[in-house]
C-alpha cells in the first residue's frame, strides 16, 4: 500500500496571507504606528470602521486587545500577545478574534518587516496559518484596506511643514 502523500507544500499558499506595501514615510514612524496608542487609534479597521478601544503592553509577551466598530455599530473584539519586538525592523503577534462571550477563535501569527530605502519603507505583512483559504481571503480584504487607511494616515505627517517663523 502506497504512503499518503502530504498537502504540507500547499498549506502556506492556501493558509497563509501575505502583503507588501511601500509606504512614502520612514519605517521609524511607520513602526510608530503598529506601537504607539495614538497611531493605533487612527487607522486600524476596514474603512468604516473606527477603534473605540485598543490596550496594548508592548513588550515580548504582552498582550494586545482592541475593538473594532463597523458602520452599523458591531463590536469585532480582538487579542493576542507581543511574541517578537525588534524595532524598527520587525514585528510578531498572534491575533485571535473574540466571541460574544469573549472567546478566542483561531489564533494565528502576524509577523511584520519593515526596510527603508529613500526615505521609503517597505512593509511586508504575514498572516498565518488560518483555517481556510475563505478566512485568508476575508482578512487580506480587511488589511488591505487599513493599509490603505495606514497609508491616508502617514500623508497628514507628509503634508506637515515645519512651523514657520513668526516675525515680529
Amino acid at each position: 500500500m502506497a504512503g499518503r502523500k502530504s498537502n504540507a507544500a500547499s498549506r502556506p499558499a492556501e493558509h497563509e496571507l501575505v502583503i507588501t506595501r511601500v509606504f512614502d514615510a520612514p519605517r521609524t514612524l511607520v513602526f510608530e504606528c503598529w506601537s504607539d496608542p495614538k497611531h493605533l487609534a487612527c487607522w486600524p479597521g476596514p474603512r468604516g470602521f473606527t477603534a473605540p478601544h485598543h490596550t496594548m503592553d508592548f513588550r515580548v509577551g504582552g498582550k494586545h486587545r482592541a475593538c473594532l466598530r463597523s458602520p452599523e455599530g458591531v463590536d469585532h473584539w480582538v487579542r493576542g500577545v507581543y511574541r517578537e519586538i525588534v524595532k524598527p525592523e520587525r514585528l510578531v503577534f498572534t491575533h485571535a478574534w473574540e466571541d460574544e462571550q469573549g472567546n478566542a477563535g483561531p489564533e494565528t501569527v502576524v509577523t511584520i518587516t519593515f526596510s527603508e530605502q529613500a526615505g521609503k519603507t517597505t512593509m511586508t505583512f504575514r498572516q498565518a496559518f488560518f483555517e481556510s483559504a475563505a478566512s485568508r481571503d476575508g482578512h487580506g480584504a480587511g488589511w488591505s484596506s487599513s493599509f490603505d487607511r495606514l497609508d491616508e494616515h502617514l500623508a497628514a505627517f507628509r503634508s506637515e511643514s515645519p512651523a514657520k517663523e513668526i516675525k515680529k
